[in-house]
């Protein structure tokens, strides 16, 4: 059943304010949000969901943002996956995105949702394929199948809001949150330029800098250190790699974190001490000991 005109248009109000308060916070400068450790407070990292109801509910239970308004949550890749709509099989991963702008809209101060490669792939229509199956036709048809003929008004201004988001998270403490890494930074050079100023198309294309920053998976201990003293940060906190055991530590320089299955787990880091890898490592939880109000 098509939504209702109403709800069509707070949908689309959603991600217009969302989008609105993603370029306005004060902590952002150019496309990174700079968390001070005179701010206080804590850093709840979490990682891909891939619209996962259930995980995403429990973060939202643990990290309860309206009774701790000093804590700050970091969302990253909702798109793609996770339920079905029962006639069509069409994507409904775009209700989590929304459910997302709204947090933004409620939260604007506390939430930050990075650009990833499956979010990257909507704003420029760069095809994912799995288990021989069009992911973005997918997610398009879950649009279609809730928006009808307004699907279009309802995808533009999801397109504003994706193309609004940080792509990093530096905490001063010691810890740069991003999506991934780009490959091979001892044999081709990154533009770091790409954290500060505006995008070009080619930045999003493949083989440019945003791509590479969200597609990459070169977890070796040489690319990790280059990227670490890239991004002046003595660990990474990452997604986009699935982890069997919830989270990875492949190298000296990285922790990588996946929130898309039930060995779903977070950091919740604070920002008043000097953070390194044992400290994010001793800091991590799983999700399934979180119990949300359902």
């Amino acid at each position: 059943m098509v939504a209702s005109p109403e709800k069509i248009e707070r949908v689309i109000e959603t991600f217009h304010a969302a989008a609105e308060a993603n370029v306005t916070k004060p902590e952002r400068v150019g496309h990174v949000i700079h968390l001070t450790q005179e701010a206080g407070g804590e850093v709840m990292v979490t990682a891909d969901l891939h619209g996962h109801r259930l995980n995403f509910l429990r973060i939202l239970a643990e990290c309860d943002l309206e009774a701790n308004p000093l804590r700050h949550l970091i969302l990253q890749e909702v798109c793609h996956g996770g339920p079905t709509y029962p006639e069509s099989n069409a994507c409904m991963s775009h209700t989590m995105l929304e459910d997302v702008a709204r947090l933004i809209a409620d939260f604007p101060g506390q939430v930050h949702f990075l650009l990833s490669n499956h979010e990257l792939a909507e704003l420029t229509d760069f095809p994912i394929t799995k288990s021989k199956r069009m992911l973005n036709l997918s997610f398009r048809c879950g649009l279609q199948e809730m928006y009808g003929h307004r699907c279009e008004d309802v995808r533009d201004a999801m397109i504003e809001f994706l193309r609004s988001c940080p792509i990093g998270v530096h905490m001063q403490n010691g810890a740069f949150v991003c999506h991934s890494a780009p490959e091979n930074l001892l044999q081709r050079p990154f533009d770091v330029s790409i954290f500060e100023r505006p995008w070009t198309a080619a930045d999003l294309a493949p083989g440019g800098d945003v791509f590479r920053l969200v597609w990459g998976r070169d977890f070796r201990a040489e690319n990790g250190s280059e990227f670490a003293r890239m991004v002046k940060s003595k660990v990474l906190i990452h997604g986009h790699e699935p982890c069997m055991a919830g989270y990875e530590v492949p190298n000296p320089h990285q922790v990588i974190l996946d929130c898309s299955d039930d060995r779903g787990c977070f950091a919740l880091l604070p920002l008043d001490q000097p953070l390194d890898q044992r400290m994010v490592i001793d800091h991590i939880r799983f999700l399934n000991d979180a119990n949300p109000d359902e």
